[in-house]
């Protein structure tokens, strides 16, 4: 393959890095005063132990009622880390492959997007009850919070996000159900209610049990029983429910896929269960169209897909879970998130046996299979603890310019779907035959949405639902 078809993404990565060193110079330079001793120019850098004595020094004219904030920045920064990524593919990601999502099986960076954001949503989900709950918000006023919100994001998502009309202003027969919106909404709503309906709803004193090294997993007993019996309901309606003309458990795209045995069973059970229950008021331009010529509709977000996305949300919240029972020890943090990207990456290569067709369960984010969904939860585990460990443990880094957009994804989300293909986000291309510029495009759009939400951080602007 000749090097110049990478030629653009190259001088793209070069010309961040030298950005990115300017800024980290510039930053570090800031710190540091001079002074002129005996014909010699001394210089001083500050470095974090002289801000911690000056904090300690001025503590004591502090309020100290009032209580410190114990907002996770490594939770906002791998959230802005995502939706910057998202924005970047959603422009195109400069026309390379490997910035387009998979025709079906197999991972591409636009296929990490999605699950990272459920994950954190799951991880949220346990830092806000925990904060709610120590500030004796009761049940109801949960119920409501979250009811209010999974109804105004569903709102979004079906009215704005997936509205385009082609025949007219309303037509029943084009208009898309479900979406990422929907998606997102729907599973935080369940994983809310596990939450809230808990046994154990606060973190409970340390005892000495046999079981305190695991006291994370066995006190939430009741929601792994929940989780175990949906994907056991996954399990069993993807690989043992009769699809008309289709083998059973057939996980396929259909079309010229499987030597064209098989062209209208695109998705198995899972397009099945979508077309009986949502009709053709799904996706009809599905990632394998054009590789595999299918003509049957499938929706990356469809019911099926939407049970292991709730698992997924719940390996999220086991990391919350582990911040609150573990939140002065950053030690075991860190070994136990190593120990859950372990246990589900070695699950992943399982189930895929390390291939992209051949295993069990393939690894494939349009039906959000199991071997996908421990792939993804692996990796969420892997890069939120390195954020951790750099932003929070050490800090090494304050996160920017990730943490801008992760404290307004909504809408940073919103805005790049709804106005993200205007001027001046975006412009009709002259040079299509080359990827300089539809990068520099891409880029270009994702770098006035990282400025916009950085504008919107300083006027403490945040929009919330």
């Amino acid at each position: 393959m000749p090097l110049t078809l990478y030629a653009a993404l190259w001088v793209a990565a070069l010309v961040l890095a030298l950005l990115t060193f300017i800024w980290v110079s510039i930053h570090f330079l800031s710190r540091c005063s001079c002074t002129l001793r005996l014909k010699k120019l001394i210089c001083c850098c500050e470095g974090k132990y002289y801000m911690e004595r000056e904090e300690t020094t001025n503590q004591a004219s502090m309020d100290l009622s009032q209580p410190k904030s114990s907002r996770l920045k490594s939770l906002d920064t791998f959230r802005g880390f995502s939706i910057t990524l998202m924005v970047f593919v959603n422009y195109g990601g400069g026309g390379y492959w490997f910035l387009q999502h998979a025709p079906w099986n197999g991972l591409t960076i636009a296929d990490l997007v999605m699950p990272w954001f459920v994950f954190i949503i799951g991880t949220s989900i346990m830092l806000a009850f925990s904060s709610m709950q120590r500030k004796g918000v009761t049940r109801l006023q949960l119920l409501r919070k979250l009811s209010w919100r999974t109804v105004v994001l569903m709102f979004i998502g079906f009215c704005f996000i997936n509205y385009s009309p082609r025949d007219g202003l309303l037509s029943w027969s084009w208009l898309r159900i479900p979406g990422v919106l929907q998606r997102l909404a729907f599973t935080y709503f369940i994983l809310s209610l596990m939450q809230m309906f808990s046994p154990y709803q606060e973190i409970p004193p340390t005892q000495v049990h046999w079981w305190i090294p695991v006291q994370d997993v066995v006190l939430y007993w009741p929601q792994w029983i929940f989780i175990l019996l949906l994907e056991t309901v996954w399990l069993c309606v993807t690989f043992l429910l009769p699809v008309p003309d289709c083998p059973i458990g057939y996980l396929g795209a259909g079309g010229i896929g499987d030597n064209g045995l098989y062209p209208n069973c695109t998705g198995g059970a899972a397009a099945y269960i979508d077309k009986w229950l949502l009709g053709h008021n799904i996706y009809w331009h599905p990632t394998c169209k054009a590789m595999y010529h299918t003509t049957q509709p499938f929706d990356p977000e469809g019911v099926l897909g939407t049970i292991n996305s709730i698992v997924m949300g719940f390996i999220g919240m086991q990391a919350g879970k582990i911040f609150l029972f573990y939140r002065k020890l950053n030690n075991k943090i860190i070994i136990r998130f190593t120990i859950w990207a372990f246990i589900l990456g070695i699950m992943a290569a399982i189930l895929s046996k390390c291939t992209r067709d051949s295993g069990f369960i393939p690894v494939n984010k349009n039906l959000w299979s199991l071997s996908y969904v421990a792939c993804m939860g692996s990796m969420s585990f892997v890069l939120l603890g390195m954020m951790y460990f750099f932003v929070d443990i050490k800090g090494w880094w304050g996160g920017q310019p990730f943490i801008y957009p992760g404290m307004n994804s909504i809408l940073v989300y919103v805005g790049h779907s709804l106005l993200g293909f205007y001027f001046p986000f975006s412009w009709e291309m002259r040079y299509q035959d080359s990827h300089w510029e539809p990068l520099f495009q891409s880029l270009w759009g994702t770098a006035l949405w990282i400025f916009v939400s950085y504008l919107l951080y300083r006027k403490h602007f945040f929009l919330k639902i």
